[in-house]
């Protein structure tokens, strides 16, 4: 990778390869979980993360590419994680842990939305900034709806 362009369309075949990652991951933390708040909030994010792939498939086509991924080691290593959590934890550490985990991904993606947003804006791809907008705005207002749950957990535990 040499220019703006390259890291652009590779950080999308990552951000492609995590969405379809997360969409095989979520079933499996809303079946873990006991809290029924952070279960609806897995399942409503799986709906929502489907949406996603659809608009990165869109970003794709708007910079005449097609859509692919590109494996994401770092949602590999944060699936893992989670992964390990739901063998090793139980109850409200099950939870808690999961809920931690999920934020993680959350702020991963924001991370890289934030970054690809901005690089479609400096390559002049219109259409490309503003679904990644909406993408980036969703994963914002999913990670304080897990805020607002941790907090709400915590305050249950005190």
């Amino acid at each position: 990778m040499r220019t703006l362009a390259d890291i652009f369309e590779h950080t999308l075949q990552d951000m492609y390869y995590a969405e379809n990652a997360i969409t095989k991951a979520l079933p499996k933390v809303a079946a873990a979980v006991k809290d029924a708040k952070l279960k609806q909030a897995a399942e409503d994010h799986l709906e929502e993360t489907k949406g996603q792939i659809k608009k990165l498939e869109q970003v794709f086509k708007s910079i005449g590419k097609k859509a692919s991924g590109e494996k994401c080691d770092a949602i590999e290593g944060l699936i893992k994680e989670a992964d390990g959590l739901m063998k090793e934890a139980s109850g409200t550490a099950l939870d808690s842990g999961l809920l931690a985990a999920c934020q993680a991904v959350e702020h991963y993606e924001i991370s890289r939305y934030g970054s690809l947003r901005e690089w479609a804006k400096d390559l002049g791809h219109d259409e490309a900034h503003k679904l990644l907008s909406e993408i980036l705005d969703q994963e914002k207002a999913t990670n304080n709806k897990l805020t607002n749950l941790a907090v709400t957990s915590i305050n249950r535990t005190n």
